[in-house]
């Protein structure tokens, strides 16, 4: 069994004992949608949190709101060919992930919430902000898999596991059928 079926057994398994717990949880659930069994394991995968008071500021805010991060870096993101706006935050995280730039990814479907890409390798965690639930348009890095996410809906909950790098300006169709993502420094 390689790698990637393995990762895709184990977020299958994770994702079900999420599902489980909410269910248990509550007493006026609907029946889940159901789940797509394309849990597989995309060529890239991720998912990464951003800062708490990142989550409730406009991108173009965040520079001056109370944060973990000194400044923003402008980076430079082509989804599918087409650029949009975004920025990476000043945690060490985003500066290893800039580190690693220019990088072109194939993205996939994940859990129907976010896209995701295998990086070329892991990031630091070192420094991480406080957990914070993933909105759309997060930019996030997963560091149990080392996966980049692009979060197209906003998250469940906080994940110490999820470090947010940054925030892409895009609508959420356009996030959410992305098959392809560029991402470069910024000029």
């Amino acid at each position: 069994m390689n790698a990637a079926t393995v990762r895709a057994l184990a977020r299958a398994a994770m994702a079900t004992a999420v599902l489980l717990t909410v269910a248990a949880c509550t007493d006026t659930s609907p029946a889940s949608p159901p789940a797509t069994s394309s849990a597989r394991q995309q060529t890239p995968t991720a998912e990464a949190p951003t800062t708490p008071s990142d989550r409730n500021t406009a991108p173009s805010d965040r520079n001056t709101a109370p944060s973990d991060r000194n400044s923003d870096m402008d980076i430079r993101v082509t989804l599918d060919g087409r650029p949009v706006d975004a920025t990476l935050n000043d945690s060490p995280a985003a500066r290893d992930f800039a580190d690693l730039l220019p990088l072109t990814l194939d993205l996939e479907d994940f859990h129907q919430t976010e896209r995701i890409a295998d990086l070329p390798r892991r990031l630091t965690t070192s420094g991480a902000p406080e957990p914070a639930a993933p909105k759309a348009g997060d930019l996030t890095y997963y560091a149990p898999w080392g996966n980049l996410a692009l979060f197209y809906r906003d998250g469940d909950s906080a994940n110490a596991d999820l470090l947010i790098l940054g925030h892409i300006d895009a609508d959420t169709d356009r996030l959410a059928e992305a098959d392809r993502i560029t991402i470069e420094a910024a000029p």
